[in-house]
């Protein structure tokens, strides 16, 4: 069986450039480890998600965004 597909939640809000610099955003497609959600469980479309993957590993290499969540030695 074939899932609906799902439309681009960014396509949606009609933004052009997805900013790094948007925490909130980038932690909306992040799992609750830190790592980057796959397109197919976001939604979004292989433009986006690009540009998502790249502002969030700006954002982490910014310090934005940690790199791991939940992690305590």
């Amino acid at each position: 069986m074939r899932r609906p597909s799902k439309t681009c939640p960014i396509c949606e809000a009609r933004v052009r450039v997805v900013d790094f610099k948007d925490e909130r955003t980038m932690a909306r497609f992040t799992s609750e480890r830190g790592k980057i959600l796959p397109a197919r469980l976001t939604g979004a479309c292989a433009r986006h998600q690009r540009q998502i993957t790249r502002g969030i590993k700006r954002a982490r290499q910014a310090a934005l965004i940690p790199y791991i969540r939940g992690y305590i030695r």
